[in-house]
């Protein structure tokens, strides 16, 4: 099993940065992808990044690629994703992601979940 807890999530105004942070816990050497997704309200969960362990390559969603990086730290079994030049249609809850689809960017194939961390960037 596999547990993921995600944090750093807030309230800014666009322009701003944001890192968040998503640890993780149990069986980690079966994971070989790990991401973000992220939730605005009415909307269905799509992909924002993901990054393979094997292959070290990061893949990004078209909407965010320039303005958020995804890294790890493999000592401390962390993933995060810094944020920068945030807009308004940002605002979402973002979830972390582990095994399964994630380096495909398909949410219905994830393994595992993280409860997500609400972002919310103001105009």
């Amino acid at each position: 099993q596999v547990h993921l807890v995600e944090s750093g999530g807030g309230l800014v105004q666009a322009g701003d940065s944001l890192r968040l942070s998503c640890t993780v816990s149990g069986l980690t050497s079966i994971i070989l992808g790990m991401g973000w997704f992220r939730q605005a309200p009415g909307k269905e969960r799509e992909f924002v990044a993901a990054d393979s362990r094997i292959r070290g390559t990061s893949y990004y969603a078209d909407s965010v690629k320039g303005r958020f990086t995804i890294s790890r730290d493999n000592a401390k079994n962390t993933v995060y994703l810094q944020m920068n030049s945030l807009k308004p249609e940002d605002t979402a809850v973002y979830y972390c992601a582990a095994g399964g689809t994630v380096l495909a960017g398909l949410a219905s194939g994830v393994n595992y979940w993280g409860k997500g961390t609400p972002v919310t960037v103001s105009s």
